[in-house]
C-alpha cells in the first residue's frame, strides 16, 4: 500500500530572510527605505579626499613630465645630429647644425631676442660640397652658398648649459668621459669665444636679413667628422653639447635635469648622459 504526498514549493531561502528584504505581497510596492544610495555629505567627504590627494601627487607628476621633457629635447638633439652627419656623408658635403637660445618669456622675435627656454636649432648645407669659408681668412658663412635642410627645430623648456667634466672612470653623468677642451663644447658659457664662421638663417640668394645668427654650431665634413666651430678648428676625442630643463625663461636648478649629449669627433656616435 502506497501513500501519496502533495508536492510542495520549497525556497530556496527561509521566509524569514526573504521577508527581511522583500516584502511577502506580491502587491506590496518598494519604498524609500527599501532603497540605497549615498548621501550629500558622503558625497562631500569623497571629493575631499580625492582634492586632497591630487594636491599630493600633482607636484610629483610635474616633475616626472619635466624630466621626461629634457629627456625628450636630448634625443631630439641627437637625432638632428645624426642626422646632418648622415646627410653630410651621403651627400658628400659640409653640414652645420646651428644652436640658439632665445627668451622663452615671449613670442619668437625677427631679430630674434637672447635669453633662456627655447633652444633653435637650424641645419644647413654647402651647395656645392665645399667648405664654402676660407680657412685663411675666417669670416660669417655666405649664405647664398647654403642650402636649407628642414625647418626649424624649436625646443621649449630647454637650456643650453655648461656644466663641469666627469671623471671618466664610469657610465653616469659625473663618471662620463671629460671634454680635455673648453672650446669642444656648446653650452650657456662655452664656448668661450664666439665661432669665427657663424650663419645666419634664413637664407637664400640674394640674402634677407638674418633672424637668428648661429654662432654656436656643429659642422660635419663629408667624411662625417665632427666639430664644434669657435676660434679651434681642431678635433676632439669628445665633444659636448649640455641641456637643462626651464620652467620658461627660468632653469630648473632644483631638480638637477643636467643632461649631457656627448659626440665622437671622428665617428660621430653620440650618446646621452643623465644626472
Amino acid at each position: 500500500m502506497s501513500s501519496v504526498f502533495p508536492r510542495q514549493r520549497i525556497s530556496p531561502f527561509p521566509i524569514s530572510v526573504l521577508s527581511l528584504r522583500f516584502p511577502i505581497s506580491p502587491n506590496s510596492q518598494p519604498t524609500v527605505a527599501n532603497l540605497s544610495g549615498f548621501t550629500l555629505f558622503e558625497l562631500l567627504v569623497v571629493i575631499a579626499v580625492i582634492s586632497i590627494l591630487m594636491v599630493l601627487v600633482a607636484p610629483a607628476f610635474t616633475n616626472i613630465k619635466r624630466g621626461d621633457d629634457i629627456t625628450g629635447a636630448a634625443y631630439t638633439v641627437s637625432g638632428i645630429l645624426e642626422q646632418a652627419r648622415s646627410y653630410a656623408m651621403g651627400n658628400s658635403t659640409y653640414v652645420w647644425v646651428g644652436f640658439y637660445e632665445e627668451d622663452a618669456s615671449r613670442s619668437s622675435t625677427s631679430p630674434a631676442t637672447a635669453g633662456v627656454g627655447r633652444i633653435v636649432m637650424s641645419v644647413v648645407a654647402s651647395k656645392d660640397g665645399t667648405i664654402v669659408y676660407d680657412l685663411n681668412n675666417l669670416a660669417a658663412i655666405d649664405p647664398t652658398r647654403l642650402i636649407q635642410l628642414g625647418k626649424l627645430s624649436k625646443i621649449d623648456n630647454a637650456h643650453l648649459a655648461s656644466f663641469a667634466d666627469g671623471t671618466g672612470s664610469g657610465s653616469t653623468f659625473d663618471t662620463r668621459p671629460p671634454v680635455t677642451y673648453g672650446t669642444a663644447r656648446i653650452g650657456d658659457t662655452t664656448p668661450p669665444n664666439a665661432s669665427l664662421t657663424p650663419f645666419q638663417y634664413p637664407i637664400g640668394n640674394p640674402a634677407a636679413a638674418p633672424q637668428y645668427t648661429f654662432v654656436k654650431a656643429v659642422q660635419f665634413s663629408p667624411t662625417g667628422e665632427a666639430r664644434i666651430d669657435n676660434d679651434n678648428y681642431t678635433l676632439k676625442t669628445v665633444a659636448e653639447i649640455g641641456l637643462q630643463s626651464t620652467h620658461g625663461p627660468v632653469v630648473d636648478v632644483a631638480n638637477h635635469n643636467d643632461i649631457a649629449i656627448q659626440f665622437s669627433a671622428i665617428s660621430g656616435d653620440t650618446k646621452i648622459y643623465r644626472r
